[in-house]
Order: C-alpha cells, then sequence, then structure tokens
C-alpha cells in the first residue's frame, strides 16, 4: 500500500457564501496564492448575489450546496428538508453550477437527510479540521491551532459567509489564513485543492495500491 503523505492533498472549503462581507476577499486570498477550492453555496445568498456566485464558477473553483436556509436539518421534517435541498439544488443549477456535494448546516442532519441527499445525487461532506474562523480568531491563532494537526487528506472547514451565530463581521482573518495555510503545506510537500482533487488522488492512491501490492 502508497503510505508516502508528501505525495498528499489538503481539501479547502469554504461554507455560508457568497457574501460580499467575506467572499470577494476569500477571492481574492485563493487566486494569489493559486489554490482552488470548494465552496458549500447558502442558495438563498447566492439568488441574492449571482455575481458573486459566478466569480467562484468563473475562477475555477467548485460549488457544492450547503442548504437553500441555513436551518438546522435536525429540527425540520423530511417534507421541509426536502424542499429546501431542491430549492437549492435549483438555483445553484440554473446559475451553471453542476452539483455533486452537500454538505448541511452545522454538518448535522438526521439519517433520512442523508438519503435523500444521495437520491439526488449527492455526496455528503464533512470536515476533518475545523479552525473555527467564524469565532474572529487571528489568522496566526488558527495557524497554530490546526497547524500541528494537518495532513495529507485533511478537510479543512472554513467560512467565506458571515453565518448565524458568527463572532465576526468579514472573513479578512480567514482570507489571512489561505497564505499560510499554503505555505505550509508547500514546506511539507502537500498541495491545497478542491474535494474532488482530494478525492481523485486517494483514487490514484489506490489504483496504484492495487497495481504494486504483491498478488
Amino acid at each position: 500500500m502508497v503510505t508516502d503523505r508528501s505525495r498528499g492533498c489538503i481539501a479547502l472549503t469554504f461554507d455560508d457564501g457568497p457574501d460580499p462581507a467575506g467572499t470577494p476577499a476569500v477571492l481574492d486570498a485563493l487566486r494569489a496564492a493559486g489554490v482552488r477550492a470548494t465552496f458549500f453555496v447558502i442558495a438563498d445568498r447566492a439568488q441574492r448575489h449571482p455575481q458573486l456566485a459566478r466569480a467562484l464558477a468563473d475562477a475555477g473553483h467548485e460549488a457544492g450546496l450547503h442548504c437553500y436556509h441555513h436551518i438546522d436539518h435536525r429540527r425540520v421534517g423530511a417534507t421541509r428538508f426536502v424542499e429546501d435541498l431542491l430549492a437549492g439544488l435549483h438555483v445553484l443549477r440554473s446559475l451553471g453550477f453542476a452539483v455533486r456535494r452537500w454538505r448541511p448546516p452545522w454538518g448535522r442532519a438526521p439519517a433520512e437527510a442523508f438519503t435523500a441527499a444521495r437520491r439526488h445525487g449527492l455526496r455528503p461532506t464533512g470536515w476533518s479540521l475545523d479552525p473555527q474562523d467564524w469565532a474572529g480568531s487571528s489568522a496566526g491563532d488558527m495557524a497554530g491551532r490546526i497547524g500541528g494537526s494537518l495532513g495529507a487528506g485533511d478537510v479543512v472547514l472554513l467560512h467565506d459567509g458571515v453565518g448565524p451565530g458568527a463572532r465576526r463581521d468579514s472573513a479578512a482573518e480567514t482570507a489571512a489564513l489561505i497564505p499560510a495555510l499554503a505555505t505550509l503545506a508547500k514546506a511539507r510537500g502537500w498541495r491545497l485543492g478542491p474535494v474532488s482533487d482530494r478525492s481523485e488522488h486517494a483514487a490514484m492512491l489506490r489504483r496504484r495500491s492495487e497495481v504494486t501490492s504483491p498478488a
């Protein structure tokens, strides 16, 4: 089996956008770092800010569905969840996104929600590292919080939007964290990218393992 972490990919993901208070700064930082990412979009916000939503696609980033309304799917019935899911998918696909992934608000949903998402062609996507940028920490503090744990195959949860419960009014520190993570990844022989790059890399390693494993 291939276990060389130096060839690893780390996925950067962003929730709760598009948001004029955060998305432009995050896109600028990603562009400067030469990094693509996956954005889990609130469809209601995409409707209100279609130019920002299209800017994600124009920059080569992936879009997944977060929700239409930022609701706790554990507290609504199956009918309400499916309505939210379908409304969100309709908006994002009408904007030209090929949506294949879904991350529920707060990462929480009942089993029925995951079943419904898969039925509509969506792969639930979680995370492995959370620097809690929504809490208003500085980029330096966040880098220190996750830097020692950051490894190949990780999925990093960040926010380009100022969502419910956030203790900040912009995503400036999130944007400032991006070059720090890019530098750290490069120094360790890893690369940052969207979730699909991480999945494709893992598949490549599995295929290589199958070829090199003794019979």
